[in-house]
Parts: structure tokens; sequence; C-alpha cells
């Protein structure tokens, strides 16, 4: 099927509800500066030609960045991430993505902030480990 600019099918949103879907639009308004500097060099295929959405539903969760063509979810982590009830919702976030297929990447904002290059690489190598995979 061609890709016509939106898509509603379920497998895209994973059959998230119509209310997680309307947050992620809302979120989508309210970006954390290290979203917006991660954003600049993942939106327009920049890297590996992948196409990414930001704050995409994936079931009842949404994730930063998505990259559906490769099954690949970009995450940035605060200092939030660092409680223990976070770490909780993370673990069980990271295993319904794995049921999923979907592999999810983990960065920190001070990594983004220190170091995009190597973050930008990292994915880069990922994307193209999961079209090698593919093929």
């Amino acid at each position: 099927m061609a890709y016509l600019g939106r898509t509603n099918e379920p497998e895209f949103y994973y059959n998230a509800n119509h209310e997680t879907i309307e947050l992620a639009r809302r979120l989508r308004k309210w970006t954390t500066v290290s979203e917006k500097r991660l954003w600049e060099k993942l939106r327009r295929k920049r890297i590996g030609g992948a196409k990414f959405w930001r704050q995409h539903p994936v079931g009842f969760y949404i994730a930063d960045f998505y990259c559906h063509e490769v099954r690949l979810v970009v995450e940035i982590d605060g200092e939030i991430h660092d409680s223990l009830k976070q770490k909780l919702h993370d673990e069980n976030r990271n295993a319904e993505m794995d049921r999923l297929g979907i592999f999810v990447m983990r960065f920190r904002n001070d990594q983004i902030a220190k170091d995009i290059a190597n973050v930008v690489k990292s994915i880069k190598k990922e994307i193209i480990k999961r079209i090698t995979r593919k093929a």
C-alpha cells in the first residue's frame, strides 16, 4: 500500500485508542529542548532515509520518536526516569514494545546536549542494522 500522507491503520498506531492519539497530538506542542534538538536531526528522513514521527501513539504508550519502517522507538529520558516508579514503568513499556516487535533506544537529556553527534550515529547504526535484517 502506498503512503498517501496520513494513515489510520490500526497497525500504525498499534490499536491506540482515541484518547491516546489526542494526547499525542497535544504533546507535540510541548516539546523539551532535547526533543527539539534531536527532532531537527531526525525529521525529513535525515538519518538513514528513515521517516520518523514524534510523539507517536503505540498502543497505550506514546513514543518520543517512532520509525514504522524499521519498528524503532527513540526515547529521551530526563531525571524523572531515575525514580524507581518510572524505571518500572519504562521496563513494562519496553517489554510491550518488544512484544510488538519494536526496538527501543534510550538516550539521556545530557547525551543530547553534550554529544548529539554520537546519538545520531547510534540511531543510524541501528536503522541500518534493522533494514539489513529485514532484507
